[in-house]
C-alpha cells in the first residue's frame, strides 16, 4: 500500500513550484516581539538634540541667535502701515489733493468789490495830482478912485483831478502875501483866487499884481490897474 500526499495528479496539469526561502534574517527577526512601534522608531531614527538652556544673570535672560538683522529692520521699515494706507501717505504716491475752499469762494465776490472800492479811494486820495493848464490874472479895467479897493482875480485852469494849489501874491509896492492853499475837488477844472488891494491918500499909481503858483507846478501871471486920487 502506497502512502503519499493528496496532490492532484491530473494528467496535463503543471505542478507549481515556489522559490526557496531567503536564509538571511529580516528586520522582524532581529527585533524582539515586545518592541512597540514607538520604541522601534526611536531606536532606528536619531532625534535632534534640544537647544541648551541659556545662562541666567540676576533677572536677565541671555538669548542666543542672530536676532533682528539690519535687512529685516529695513524690510519692516519699508512695509506700509495701516495708518499710511488710510491717510494715503504711502511712499511714492502723489500727495492727496487739498479740499476745495468752498467758504472762500462764497465770499470771493464781496471781497473783490471791497478791494475795488478801496483801490478807487486810494487812487482818488493818493493818485496823480491836479495838473495846472493855464493861469491868468484879471484886474479892474477903469482907474481906481480915492481910498478904493481893487479886486484882482487870478484864474487857474486844471485838468479836473483833485489836489491842492499852493500860491502867493506879489505886489508892485514890494510886499507879498503869505503862502496860501486852495483845495481842488474832483471834476473842478477852474479855481478863482482873489487879491484885495486897498489904496489911501491922494496921488496916482500904476499897480501890478503878480500871482505865483508854486505847487503842483510853478506858474506865474500878472495884472495891472491904475489908482488916481486928487
Amino acid at each position: 500500500m502506497l502512502l503519499g500526499s493528496a496532490r492532484d495528479h491530473r494528467p496535463g496539469r503543471r505542478e507549481r513550484r515556489f522559490p526557496p526561502a531567503d536564509p538571511r534574517p529580516t528586520v522582524r527577526d532581529l527585533v524582539n516581539d515586545d518592541y512597540s512601534a514607538t520604541e522601534l522608531g526611536s531606536h532606528w531614527f536619531q532625534r535632534p538634540e534640544p537647544d541648551p538652556a541659556p545662562d541666567r544673570r540676576e533677572g536677565e535672560v541671555l538669548r542666543f541667535g542672530p536676532g533682528v538683522t539690519a535687512a529685516a529692520a529695513r524690510r519692516a521699515g519699508n512695509t506700509p502701515t495701516a495708518v499710511q494706507i488710510w491717510h494715503g501717505t504711502l511712499p511714492g504716491t502723489p500727495p492727496p489733493r487739498p479740499p476745495r475752499p468752498r467758504r472762500l469762494r462764497r465770499y470771493a465776490p464781496a471781497a473783490l468789490i471791497l478791494a475795488a472800492v478801496l483801490v478807487f479811494l486810494a487812487w482818488r486820495e493818493y493818485g496823480p495830482r491836479a495838473a495846472v493848464r493855464d493861469v491868468a490874472v484879471t484886474a479892474p479895467g477903469s482907474p481906481l478912485g480915492c481910498d478904493g479897493t481893487a479886486d484882482v482875480v487870478g484864474v487857474v485852469r486844471t485838468d479836473g483831478r483833485p489836489g491842492t494849489l499852493t500860491y502867493h501874491w506879489e505886489r508892485s509896492d514890494g510886499t507879498r502875501s503869505a503862502p496860501l492853499r486852495e483845495t481842488l475837488a474832483r471834476g473842478q477844472e477852474e479855481a478863482r483866487l482873489h487879491l484885495l488891494w486897498t489904496f489911501h491918500g491922494p496921488g496916482a499909481h500904476r499897480a501890478v499884481a503878480r500871482l505865483v503858483i508854486t505847487s503842483p507846478a510853478t506858474r506865474t501871471a500878472e495884472g495891472t490897474f491904475t489908482y488916481r486920487c486928487g
